[in-house]
C-alpha cells in the first residue's frame, strides 16, 4: 500500500507476546485507526476535515501487527494546510494535494481489509481508537456533512483508553497516548501526531494489554438508524416545526462554515418572537447535518 518508514517497519515486526494472556476474546482481528485533520493553533477550523487516514491490522491471537494502511486525503473546504497543521502532523502540502477524496480513502481502506481476508467470511474484527473522537466525531460528522457512505464497522469501536485506565488507572484525568505507552513499559516509536505512527503505537499498547490478560470489548457506538415508521414520524415533526417559523433576516454562520437557516418562533409560548438558527444543510429527511443549534440569538426580531 505504501513504503513504510523505519519507525513503522519496526512496529510491524514486534517480538511475540510474552507470557500468558493474549487472545482477543470475541475478536480475531483489530483495526487500529488514528486520523489526522485540518487544524489551526488556538481555534477550530470549520469544517474540520481528515487529511491522513491510517490503519494498522492486529492479529488478536498472536499479537502480531500484520500490515498497515495509509491514505492522504485532500481537504475540500480548506485545501491549504496551516503552518501549525504542517508542523504538528508532519504532513506536507504536497501530500494532501496528491491525496484522494475521503470517499476514495474509505474505499481503499475497505479493499485493504478485504485483501487481508478480514471482512469476508464473517470475520470477527473491531475498530480500535484512542478516545472516541475518531469515529464518533471526525469520521461520522465529515461523512454526514459531505453525504459519504461509510462501512458499518466504523459505527462501533473500542476506545483503548477505557481499557488502559481500567488496568492502570488514570489518576482522575484523561491519559494521553504517549503517556500510556510509556506507563505500559513500552518505548514510543516514530513521530507524535503522525497518524500512522500514532496508530502503530496504539496497536503496540493494545498487544501489551492483551498480553496482560485485559479483556478487550466494544466501548462506543453510534445510534442505530431509526425504523422506517419512526423516521417518517420524525420527518413529519420536522416539517411541522418548519411551519412554526417565519423568515428571519439575521445572518448567522453555522460552525460547519455555511450560512445557517433562520426563522422566528411564531408559536405562542416562552420562545415566541425569538430567533431560531439551525445548520444550513438541514433537510427534512436527515435533519441538521451539523449539531449546531441556537435558540434566542435575537429576542426582539419583529414579525409582521
Amino acid at each position: 500500500m505504501f513504503a513504510p518508514t523505519f519507525a513503522v517497519a519496526a512496529a510491524l515486526a514486534p517480538p511475540p507476546p510474552r507470557g500468558g494472556g493474549g487472545g482477543g476474546g470475541e475478536f480475531d482481528h483489530f483495526v487500529v485507526v488514528d486520523f489526522e485533520a485540518t487544524c489551526e493553533r488556538g481555534r477550530r477550523i470549520y469544517p474540520q476535515e481528515i487529511i491522513e487516514f491510517p490503519a494498522v491490522l492486529v492479529d488478536a491471537a498472536t499479537g502480531r501487527l500484520v500490515s498497515a494502511f495509509r491514505a492522504y486525503v485532500r481537504p475540500r473546504h480548506h485545501p491549504r494546510l496551516t503552518d501549525f497543521c504542517r508542523e504538528l502532523t508532519g504532513i506536507a502540502q504536497g501530500d494532501v494535494d496528491a491525496g484522494v477524496g475521503l470517499a476514495e480513502a474509505l474505499l481503499r481502506h475497505d479493499e485493504w481489509l478485504r485483501a487481508a481476508g478480514v471482512v469476508e467470511g464473517g470475520g470477527r474484527f473491531a475498530v480500535v481508537t484512542w478516545g472516541d473522537a475518531d469515529c464518533r466525531t471526525m469520521l461520522e460528522q465529515e461523512c454526514r456533512f459531505k453525504g459519504i457512505a461509510k462501512p458499518a464497522y466504523f459505527d462501533r469501536w473500542v476506545d483503548l483508553r477505557v481499557h488502559f485506565e481500567a488496568a492502570f488507572g488514570g489518576g482522575g484525568r484523561r491519559v494521553k497516548l504517549q503517556e500510556a505507552v510509556r506507563a505500559a513499559g513500552l518505548e514510543w516509536v516514530g513521530r507524535l501526531h503522525c497518524g500512522l505512527d500514532d496508530a502503530c503505537n496504539t496497536a503496540r499498547l493494545l498487544v501489551e494489554l492483551l498480553r496482560r490478560g485485559v479483556p478487550i470489548s466494544i466501548t462506543g457506538s453510534l445510534p442505530a438508524a431509526p425504523p422506517p415508521l419512526e423516521q417518517a414520524r420524525k420527518q413529519q415533526q420536522q416539517q411541522e416545526m418548519q411551519q412554526l417559523l417565519v423568515p428571519c433576516g439575521a445572518a448567522v454562520c453555522c460552525y460547519c462554515g455555511v450560512a445557517s437557516t433562520g426563522g422566528v418562533m411564531a408559536m405562542p409560548g416562552s420562545t415566541q418572537r425569538r430567533c431560531f438558527y439551525g445548520c444550513g444543510n438541514w433537510t427534512a429527511v436527515s435533519g441538521a447535518t451539523c449539531p449546531f443549534f441556537l435558540m434566542g440569538g435575537v429576542v426582539d426580531c419583529p414579525i409582521n
